[in-house]
This record gives C-alpha cells, sequence and structure tokens, in this order.
C-alpha cells in the first residue's frame, strides 16, 4: 500500500459547517486519521443544508466530509467532556470551530490541554477572531464577506448586492487553516514543540481582497463591483455573442495584439487608445463596445475554436453541468466514486494536488453521524463492550451502525 503524505497523524475535529471541515478533509485526502466529533441528534448543521439530499444526509455535507470517522459525543455532560480530553491526549492535532470561549468553558482549549500535551497543535477557526470586539457575534461566510468589503466588489456596477456563487471565504480560512497546521508540524519536527494556530473568516478574507486591497491602502482607491471586468486590466471581461457570451482577457499587450487580430481588427493594437494596458483601462468605455460588435456576430463556440487556436485568453462560462463534460476537466481526472454504507456510491471531487510520492486519497464517503462512535472508543480508548453500552444508554454517546 502506498504511503500518504500525513500517514500516522490523529486529527481530532471539533468544527462544522464548512471552513473546520473543509480542512480536514484536506488533512484526510493526505493521509490522517481524521476523528470528527460530533452532537448526537442532529450532528454537524451541514447535514441538514438540503435538499438535495441522499438518503438521510445533505449533498452539502457529503462534499465536505470524505476520509472521517464520525463520533457522537454529548459535550454537555462531564462525561462527554472527559471522552474528548482522552481523545485529544491521542492526538497530534485539534481543530474546533466553536465561538471563542466555549472551549474554555468546557476545559478543552488550547492552554488547557497543551499543559500535559505540549506537542499538541490547537488550530482554533472562527468568524471575527479569538478577541476584540466583534468577538462574540455569530459570523457566517456572508456576513464576513459583507462586512469585509468582498461583497462590495462582487456583482454587477449599481446592481443589488451579490456574493459569490460558493463560500469562498469559508473555503480559504480552511486552507488556510490547514496551511497553518502544516507549517505548525513542520516546526514540532524540529522542536518537538505544538502551537496554537488561529485563523478566522475575516482575517481570511482580508489576506485574500489582493489587489482590491493594495489599491486602496497604496493607491487610495476604492473598488467598485465591475461585473466580469478587472478593475486593472482590459479587456478582461465578458462579452456577448448570437447564443451567450464568451470570456476575453488581454492581460498584456502581446496578448491584445493576437485577440485583435484574431478578431480581424489589427488595426485596434495600433490605435494610441488602445496600444498599452493602462490607455486601455483609461479608455475601457470605448474599447469594449467596438469588441462586442464582433463577438455578437457569432457563437460562442465559434469564438472560443477561432481565439484559442491562435493563442489568445479565452473560454466558455458553463454551467455545472458543461463543467463536468469538458474534456480537459475530464483528462484531469478528478472525480472519483465513493461508497456509502446507506446507499452506494456517489461521486466527489477529489483532492487538486498531485503528488508524485505521497499522492491525495479519495477513501471513505462521508460518514454517518456516530458511524464510528464504538471503533473509536474501543480501539481509540481501549473501552470495553460494557462501558461503551453505558456510555450509549446513559446518552453521553451515540453509535449509529454503518447500514441500518
Amino acid at each position: 500500500m502506498q504511503r500518504t503524505a500525513l500517514q500516522g497523524l490523529r486529527v481530532i475535529d471539533f468544527s462544522r459547517v464548512v471552513a473546520g471541515p473543509y480542512s480536514t478533509m484536506l488533512l484526510g485526502d493526505l493521509g490522517a486519521e481524521v476523528i470528527k466529533v460530533e452532537r448526537p441528534g442532529k450532528g454537524d448543521d451541514s447535514r441538514s443544508w438540503g435538499p438535495p439530499s441522499r438518503g438521510e444526509v445533505s449533498t452539502y455535507f457529503l462534499g465536505l466530509n470524505r476520509n472521517k470517522k464520525s463520533i457522537a459525543i454529548d459535550l454537555s455532560t462531564e462525561d462527554g467532556v472527559a471522552l474528548a480530553r482522552e481523545l485529544v491526549a491521542g492526538a497530534d492535532v485539534v481543530i474546533e470551530s466553536f465561538r471563542p470561549g466555549v472551549m474554555q468553558r468546557l476545559g478543552l482549549d488550547y492552554d488547557s490541554l497543551r499543559e500535559n500535551h505540549p506537542s499538541l497543535i490547537y488550530c482554533a477557526i472562527s468568524a471575527f477572531g479569538q478577541d476584540g470586539p466583534y468577538k462574540d457575534r455569530p459570523g457566517y461566510d456572508l456576513m464576513v464577506s459583507a462586512l469585509g468589503g468582498l461583497m462590495s466588489i462582487t456583482g454587477t456596477p449599481g446592481g443589488e448586492p451579490v456574493k459569490t456563487g460558493v463560500a469562498l471565504i469559508d473555503v480559504c480560512t480552511g486552507l488556510y487553516a490547514a496551511l497553518g497546521v502544516l507549517g505548525a508540524l513542520h516546526h514540532r519536527e524540529a522542536t518537538g514543540q505544538g502551537q496554537r494556530v488561529d485563523v478566522s473568516l475575516l482575517s481570511t478574507e482580508l489576506a485574500i481582497l489582493i489587489n482590491a486591497a493594495s489599491q486602496y491602502l497604496i493607491g487610495g482607491s476604492v473598488a467598485d463591483p465591475q461585473g466580469s471586468a478587472h478593475a486593472n486590466v482590459a479587456p478582461y471581461q465578458a462579452f456577448p455573442t448570437l447564443d451567450g457570451h464568451v470570456l476575453l482577457g488581454s492581460p498584456n499587450d502581446k496578448l491584445f495584439g493576437v485577440m485583435a487580430e484574431a478578431l480581424g481588427h489589427p488595426e485596434w493594437q495600433d490605435d494610441p487608445r488602445f496600444r498599452t494596458n493602462e490607455a486601455r483601462v483609461v479608455h475601457r468605455d470605448e474599447l469594449v463596445p467596438i469588441i462586442a460588435a464582433v463577438t455578437e456576430r457569432n457563437t460562442s463556440a465559434h469564438w472560443v475554436d477561432v481565439l484559442s487556436r491562435t493563442g489568445a485568453p479565452v473560454a466558455p462560462i458553463n454551467r455545472m453541468d458543461a463543467v463536468f463534460k469538458d474534456p480537459q476537466v475530464q483528462h484531469l481526472d478528478q472525480v472519483a466514486e465513493v461508497e456509502h454504507p446507506l446507499f452506494g456510491s456517489y461521486p466527489v471531487v477529489t483532492s487538486a494536488l498531485r503528488m508524485s510520492a505521497t499522492p491525495p486519497v479519495v477513501g471513505d464517503a462521508a460518514p454517518r453521524l456516530g458511524q464510528h462512535t464504538t471503533e473509536v472508543l474501543a480501539q481509540g480508548l481501549g473501552l470495553g463492550d460494557q462501558q461503551i453500552g453505558k456510555l450509549i444508554a446513559d446518552g453521553v454517546v451515540e453509535y449509529r451502525p454503518a447500514a441500518g
């Protein structure tokens, strides 16, 4: 069996919804053993984020929680907290996404745990940060994208506020969390010492504002929504065609010349209004209509074919059904089937990573709530059948077998 990058690493996952589960799924894809701690009865909120659903669980949850074991523990009980502490004692990494202060009240915060576990890596994910005036506010991707400015630059000029099509801040926060954990693991390898990793949705959003942030901080210019256009590059947007729209882009002067020739107007590249990117941005309102007057005469497929053969950047605007039929997407072979114990196989998008020595694994389907409770208690904590039976009878844990 081929070795995985994080083989032998144990992660206790107290997170829920998107950012935390996305980060632990990434670690699970790299071979870590991820034990997902959920509340009995309902589990992770995203289990019910449907329709669409398969069986008893939403497709949203199924897409975020492969390669994990689910144990259902009631953390409102002393016995439940004690079990959680025992799990952490045998773990390398803890990831949690409770509101600031909750884990401290339970005695499961980093300062409480590191006393007896100095090599522990503890990643706390929050909406606004662990301290500050907003630390106690409930926060989700949508609210943070409004407060942190992303929504102000998304959508069409003068239109209603628009969110991104997926929970982009959540996903990026999950990536930052996984990156922080990997950095902490490298530090621990050298020193033997663990550490706390803090990441918030708001801090992530600020970090990914890139040119919109520097445009303001350095240039003093406040960005506005541009639709599909780019504030600093022209042309770089959607243009109308006979049957829809097509994306054209000229991120440098040479590519603008290639595009102009492919569209049948080589003279554009010699026009002083359009000769440089700076000039094209200034004269965007003159440039865009004359390009649109050409593209609207033919179909999207025609322009994709014509421009791609010349080397000009171009793309169709695909819906999901077209995305997964696209020949390049199919060539990437990034969809795989996983087997669920209740309703059979379903497809998932696999890791974006390609690693020659330790490739990521697709592994197991998202678990049923409490599917691995008895396994984790027996194998991870060494509890016997009688002890486990009493915990189930007392409502401290919940067990739902893989089938039935």
